[in-house]
């Protein structure tokens, strides 16, 4: 059970909850899944230096990651593929994310925090669970701060792998973000069934090709 004081929330909070933070990483880029994290942390085992991923190094990142993963109570890491993406829209594709990695934690949350202006609804076995969108969470939310940086390396992680497989492509740089130079290589190399083809800029080099 986690203790929790914010200063945003609209309304006040019981003295106790099992809070979940959720966040996704890889809305932007051009292909790949997004990906999404939910974190319950141990108020017994707290975590040292938890702030927004984006604002921490890659090393520090990897170290964290690993912490979190085995001090939190329960952590789940959950994804939107291209094909979902493009179907649903990123937007939709990454709100079906998040319930997957709240479904996915071994521990039911009473109260699930997510990152952003928007949160989906979530469910267990005895209704919906209680959840509320908090607008640059990530920087102010120790649960959410968890979720970015584990859901970042993660993906991080997957796009270093799809690198070693199209290295012509940059992933491991780019990090699957519309850089100049990836859409260059595009445009050289053609798109992989791994892009997200309702995307603008694949849509574009996909018309052009045929």
């Amino acid at each position: 059970m986690t203790k929790v004081k914010v200063d945003f929330a609209p309304f006040e909070y019981p003295i106790a909850y099992c809070i979940a933070g959720v966040d996704e990483v890889g809305r932007g880029p051009l292909v790949g899944d997004v990906v999404t994290a939910a974190v319950i942390l141990d108020p017994e085992n707290p975590i040292e230096g938890l702030m927004d991923s984006k604002k921490l190094s890659e090393k520090k990142r990897l170290i964290l990651s690993k912490e979190i993963k085995e001090k939190a109570l329960a952590w789940s890491i959950a994804r939107a593929t291209p094909e979902e993406i493009d179907t649903l829209n990123i937007l939709h594709a990454t709100m079906l994310a998040m319930q997957r990695a709240v479904q996915g934690l071994n521990i039911e949350p009473d109260y699930v925090l997510v990152d952003g202006n928007r949160s989906p609804s979530f469910h267990h076995e005895n209704g919906q669970i209680t959840s509320q969108s908090v607008v640059k969470g990530d920087a102010r939310v120790a649960e959410i701060s968890a979720a970015s940086i584990i859901a970042k390396v993660a993906r991080d992680d997957e796009m270093i792998e799809l690198d070693k497989l199209y290295p012509l492509y940059g992933f491991a740089k780019h990090k699957g973000y519309p850089t100049k130079v990836h859409l260059e290589k595009i445009i050289e190399f053609g798109v992989l069934d791994c892009y997200r083809k309702s995307f603008k800029p694949v849509a574009a080099v996909i018309a052009n090709n045929t």
